[in-house]
């Protein structure tokens, strides 16, 4: 007769096998079912309140959730996808053929130096414009390649996102309508104590709503102004450099200067002083106010986070999981903020656990 302890080894064998198996065969889809998860507990409290209002139609309340969701996050993002799309093909064409060069566009904020900046970079072996307008250019064109060939890729792939998008919303329709007896069955299943449990369940459920909705917030903030001063001030391409611009808002301290910036150099090294300042003024003043103002009191008030803890977690998931790692860097982050605070919690002594409380 084989002990316990065998059998006990045997079958934790087994459960790690097909867990295993399991995510390999949900690895093809874990973005779209990450998503669901994020969207089902984003939308969660409007399923709530639906459902109390319809308590014998809890699928309609379900589908009306459902649709509130596509018509608020994923049509406008479709929308401005197909636009950004045509406007990267469009500047593409105008670098293969020429019309524009950033290598020029270098070269001139290189003659508006004064001399001794210009001095520096002789000493630092960065005064051979031709190579480095040349080196620019390449880069520029191979940017655009990269990017048109992206664009290409998923109009070419619209199979497989048709597919995941599919599985996603599938998937968010149960996670909205059986996600709280889903929460409580792994909450029951995972090995700890029920207060351990609940407080990781709860920062789980809250840094995703903060680092959700408060970089979206931020980032369709900072890239619709963007977006606004560089149609006001004739830029071409504005809705792709305020998408760009709302890109990199999810990296905060950095963010969207690294659009802005170059271009405010450019105005004022090439002598364009009015179109420059304005652009200066209205990065800090506006879209760096923004970033300062709503980040802090979105992302970093519900998450208990320091803003240094969030940005490395913010770049180090979007280098290991692409888009989706600015919700997932953080998240693991809180977590094993939360994991060490748990397990830095002094044990309660014996005499306290067992001696009934007193009147």
């Amino acid at each position: 007769m084989r002990s316990s302890n065998a059998t006990h080894r045997t079958f934790l064998l087994l459960l790690t096998g097909v867990s295993l198996g399991f995510a390999a065969i949900l690895w093809p889809f874990l973005g779209a079912i990450f998503w669901a998860m994020v969207l089902a507990i984003l939308f969660q409290p409007l399923n709530r309140r639906l459902r109390l209002r319809l308590p014998r139609k809890p699928n309609l309340a379900t589908f009306a959730t459902l649709l509130t969701c596509v018509v608020l996050a994923v049509f406008p993002l479709t929308l401005i996808a197909i636009s950004v799309v045509q406007e990267t093909t469009a500047i593409y064409s105008r670098m293969a053929s020429g019309q524009l060069n950033f290598g020029a566009y270098f070269q001139q904020i290189y003659a508006a130096l004064p001399s001794w900046v210009g001095q520096i970079l002789e000493g630092l072996g960065l005064a051979d414009l031709a190579a480095i307008e040349q080196k620019l250019s390449s880069l520029a064109t191979e940017a655009g390649k990269v990017i048109a060939g992206k664009a290409v890729e998923l109009g070419s792939n619209t199979l497989g996102f048709a597919v995941s998008f599919s599985i996603m919303l599938y998937l968010l329709y149960f996670l909205l309508r059986d996600g709280q007896e889903l929460a409580l069955r792994v909450r029951d299943t995972l090995p700890l104590e029920r207060q351990h449990k609940q407080e990781l369940i709860e920062k789980f459920a809250t840094v995703i709503r903060a680092t959700v909705k408060g970089n979206l917030v931020v980032a369709a903030a900072q890239g619709a102004l963007g977006g606004l001063i560089f149609w006001l001030l004739g830029i071409q391409g504005a809705l792709l450099w305020g998408v760009l611009m709302a890109f990199l808002s999810l990296l905060p301290a950095v963010g969207a200067s690294l659009i802005w910036g170059p271009v405010c150099i450019y105005y004022l090294a090439t002598g364009d002083f009015t179109r420059g300042l304005i652009l200066a003024a209205y990065g800090v003043m506006v879209i760096g106010l923004v970033d300062n103002l709503l980040r802090p009191l979105l992302v970093g008030k519900d998450t208990k986070l320091p803003d240094y803890i969030v940005l490395i977690s913010t770049l180090g998931g979007m280098s290991l999981f692409g888009l989706t790692g600015f919700v997932i860097g953080p998240v693991i982050a809180a977590l094993f903020i939360a994991c060490w605070d748990i397990y830095s919690q002094p044990c309660p002594a014996p005499d306290a656990v067992t001696q009934p409380p007193s009147a």
